[in-house]
């Protein structure tokens, strides 16, 4: 079954420095029939305006995953941990019990977009983790990439949650596809330009519920770039 989530119809918000698009209920958008996909409970799109940012905020319970598209994002935490990414690199934190932390763009002109996903841990008061990767273009350049993964799977990141987080950026024309075993699910979204994915049209900001399907095929109409979460049902 393939549901198409188009980015017309999600939640937005627009605080002057913050501007965001909610693929879940989040904040100011409320949708009880929107809360979650298995174990995704937050996805949202924040472009984050020069000298600005999230202050320092609480978090407990939570599994989250910063995906840079655009831009520079400083983070700073209370396990000490204080750094600068940029696109295509990724930041995670299993908050466990408890961990405070800041995100800013500290850049005089440019924007900041990223996604930032936050994931339901298979218990709670689980170890605490922070990590962050820099990965590199051409490792994901007309190919898949996996950036995180539970600690069974193979990926670089590594979270308590039994799930697989792909990105690529694929040139017009190309195609992958991608087996999704028995009992797995995805949730698909194009970050930017436009995919075929299993003959469904997909444009940037959009988004797709993939269950009860055994492959996933996409192919890049124009330039695209985009990311996928596959994981246990539940």
């Amino acid at each position: 079954m393939l549901k198409k989530l188009k980015k017309e119809n999600m939640g937005t918000s627009n605080l002057g420095w913050l501007e965001s698009r909610f693929h879940f209920s989040f904040a100011e958008y409320r949708n009880p029939d929107n809360i979650n996909f298995g174990v995704l409970r937050v996805l949202n799109d924040d472009i984050v305006h020069p000298k600005s940012g999230f202050d320092k905020h609480p978090h407990h319970n939570m599994e989250i995953i910063s995906y840079i598209v655009k831009g520079e994002i400083t983070h700073k935490d209370s396990m000490g941990n204080e750094e600068t990414l940029k696109r295509g690199e990724v930041q995670y934190l299993s908050a466990g019990n408890g961990i405070y932390h800041s995100e800013h763009n500290l850049h005089k002109s440019e924007d900041l977009r990223l996604l930032q996903i936050w994931i339901i841990p298979p218990t709670i008061g689980l170890n605490r983790l922070y990590g962050s990767q820099k990965f590199k273009k051409e490792q994901r350049e007309n190919k898949l990439l996996n950036i995180v993964s539970s600690k069974d799977g193979n990926a670089p990141i590594k979270i308590h949650q039994d799930v697989n987080l792909y990105v690529s950026e694929l040139d017009k024309n190309i195609t992958l596809d991608f087996k999704i075993d028995e009992n797995r699910q995805i949730y698909f979204a194009q970050i930017e330009g436009s995919s075929l994915v299993n003959d469904i049209e997909l444009n940037e900001g959009d988004a797709m519920e993939i269950t009860e399907e055994r492959n996933l095929e996409i192919k890049a109409l124009e330039n695209s770039h985009f990311l996928f979460i596959e994981m246990i049902k539940v």
